[in-house]
């Protein structure tokens, strides 16, 4: 059954969401709502270019571990339409630990989370590269 077959309070975040309303500290909960409802939202009315996100700055102040990650993990839910979405933390060398939203399959892949690594390492130098270029040329940086 594909998300646009369930009716809508059996859609996949739906469901997840019923199940965190029941396992989380409430406080925790009113929190992740918080994180995730525009989100969803934006997802609903599929205004999407215009949605900047990110678990950090001004989204994630306060916010514990478990709440962003559990927020990740309802937003992927969204987007995919799958409840076998892990987190996953991935070492870097280069930047250090960082976590990843995927698919149990591939959460369960060393080879393939190499591959994801390998490609945020080189997105990273990239980022890093045109940085460098952007500060020498007297423009804004914080790309």
């Amino acid at each position: 059954m594909s998300e646009s077959e369930f009716p809508p309070e059996h859609r996949p975040v739906d469901l997840y969401l019923g199940f965190l309303r029941t396992s989380m500290d409430t406080e925790n909960y009113r929190q992740l709502l918080g994180v995730v409802e525009p989100v969803l939202r934006a997802l609903d009315e599929q205004r999407l270019p215009a949605l900047d996100f990110a678990l950090d700055g001004d989204h994630g102040d306060g916010l514990s571990q478990e709440v962003r990650d559990e927020a990740a993990l309802v937003i992927a839910a969204a987007v995919t339409g799958r409840l076998d979405n892990e987190v996953v933390e991935i070492d870097l060398e280069e930047t250090g630990p960082i976590r990843v939203i995927t698919d149990a399959d591939t959460a369960s892949d060393p080879a393939r989370l190499g591959e994801i690594a390998d490609y945020i390492l080189e997105r990273h130098r990239q980022n890093e590269e045109l940085r460098g270029i952007a500060e020498v040329s007297d423009l804004p940086t914080d790309f």
